[in-house]
């Protein structure tokens, strides 16, 4: 299905190539910096706050935000909006002031650069960081949600097969981020956000003509399609049935959303105190109108109101692509072209870095550390650390050509499924590390150990929840039940050997 014009697929290849330039322009710059894997992990530059904030909202946001989920809204409507445009957002940002601070305050002291480093030195226990250096592999289901989200909107703007599209994209990204790290990822993370903040307003703004008659008239519309479409509640869909599912699962994600490497370890790379204010100030206000993206759906739905172009049906990660390269002109087009692959490759920058240093420094070196000479040689972390983003490649490409293939509605009910086990794990020790005193290292691990169990069992035995009508088929319902679990868990251990203490 080639919808796309020769006009903007020509400018598309042009335009493509220059974006390449210049952030290989910015990678060649930060890697003169990086002398070992501290430097790669968290950069040995001085940032401004506001590039730093920016390079936060970029790495929140991703290809999930501009590409996928405008997907969902686009088949089950409101209730899609009110989830992941009001409920999450709202949770998330409030933790995300919340936990920086503490955070930042202990990465600082103890000099973390990984979640797993930050464990381990947090509660004193190798084997607790290398437990989250292995439980970090899941976000590897993230890298292959935006791989799939990428090779979909370039493969409907250059008119060439996924497959090659794809092993096109891993193979450069990768390949410039085993030699950028985080001195050269702030540095495009500040232009992506920038390109995404006009491409934000561009598909916000892009379907102001549906609203000719006012709200009611838009709404109206929507309506004609199908009436669940302008719902709080979408019973045809597995993920918005009820206000559990829509408000509270969601809230209960998006509080410990925040919990993943490349979000809190941004903060890291501040050189002061003082700069945190500025540097959430930033990043805040720009997530605001990223997340409220997915708005975008709805204009998607009016736009294919029975979800085909040309009677072919379009699959849900491809609805946003063929709505840019359908309905903008050639100029705007290209424009959000950009902006699409920016929101893809700022939290795909991050998560190469973070997971390769974790599986460099958290996995490898404690295990495999005195036999392969580490810590007598720098540059042979760093190595090392480029062959792991090899293997990181390889794996990216099998099990993102199987999600375009094979998908279950969608590439982010996978990725779901793995990146909300990781944080539903991370979330309670890390609330435990910031806010208590003499944890004992029983309660971090009962908290994660039961987060991950209960998340996969629910999930994979698609239980049903007391009172509702959400099922663990729905990634964001196993997670909140697990988060709740593995809270009550950890307190319950706490509790015991605090009263144990006392006596």
């Amino acid at each position: 299905m080639e919808l796309a014009s020769q006009q903007l697929v020509t400018a598309a290849w042009i335009l493509v190539g220059l974006y390449a330039a210049v952030i290989l322009f910015f990678v060649i710059r930060g890697a003169k910096k990086i002398t070992n894997i501290d430097d790669y992990a968290l950069g040995s530059v001085l940032f401004s706050p506001y590039a730093v904030g920016l390079s936060l909202a970029a790495s929140i946001t991703s290809a999930a935000t501009f590409i996928i989920n405008p997907g969902f809204v686009a088949l089950f409507g409101i209730s899609g909006v009110l989830s992941m445009a009001i409920a999450l957002p709202f949770a998330a940002l409030i933790s995300l002031v919340v936990l920086t601070k503490g955070f930042r305050r202990h990465g600082t002291t103890v000099k973390a650069l990984t979640m797993a480093q930050w464990m381990q030195t947090m509660y004193k226990s190798r084997g607790y960081g290398i437990f989250f250096g292995f439980l970090s592999l899941l976000l590897i289901t993230f890298v292959v949600l935006i791989c799939v989200g990428l090779t979909k909107v370039l493969s409907a703007s250059l008119n060439i097969p996924e497959l090659y599209t794809l092993i096109g994209i891993v193979t450069f990204v990768f390949g410039y981020m085993m030699f950028g790290g985080a001195n050269s990822m702030v540095y495009t993370n500040t232009i992506q956000a920038i390109l995404m903040l006009i491409v934000a307003f561009v598909l916000l703004g892009s379907g102001y003509q549906h609203f000719s008659e006012g709200v009611h008239g838009f709404l109206e519309k929507l309506e004609a399609i199908d009436p669940l479409l302008v719902s709080t509640t979408n019973e045809s869909s597995f993920l918005f049935r009820d206000f559990f599912e829509i408000f509270v699962a969601q809230f209960i994600v998006g509080i410990a959303i925040i919990c993943q490497p490349h979000i809190l370890t941004k903060s890291l790379l501040l050189k002061s105190d003082a700069d945190v204010n500025k540097y959430l100030a930033v990043g805040i206000t720009a997530q605001l109108l990223f997340f409220f993206v997915v708005f975008t759906g709805l204009y998607i739905r009016l736009t294919f109101p029975d979800l085909t172009a040309g009677g072919t049906p379009i699959p849900m990660d491809g609805l946003v692509s063929a709505y840019v390269v359908s309905e903008f002109p050639v100029f705007v087009g290209l424009l959000v072209v950009m902006g699409l692959i920016s929101a893809g490759l700022s939290t795909l920058e991050g998560l190469i870095q973070s997971l390769s240093t974790t599986i460099t420094k958290d996995i490898i070196d404690p295990l495999f550390g005195k036999q392969l000479k580490l810590s007598e040689n720098t540059g042979r972390a760093v190595f090392i650390n480029k062959l792991v983003i090899v293997v990181l490649a390889v794996v990216a490409v099998f099990v993102s050509y199987d999600q375009l293939v094979n998908p279950k509605l969608s590439v982010g009910i996978f990725a779901q499924n793995g990146v909300y086990a990781y944080f539903s794990a991370a979330f309670v020790p890390i609330l435990m590390g910031m806010f208590l005193k003499n944890v004992p290292l029983a309660a971090p691990v009962a908290a994660s150990v039961t987060a991950v169990v209960v998340h996969f069992t629910i999930y994979y035995g698609q239980i049903a929840i007391p009172f509702t009508k959400a099922t663990g088929e729905n990634p964001g319902v196993a997670a909140a039940v697990a988060i709740v679990c593995s809270v009550l868990a950890g307190a319950v251990v706490y509790l015991w050997h605090q009263r144990k203490a006392v006596r």
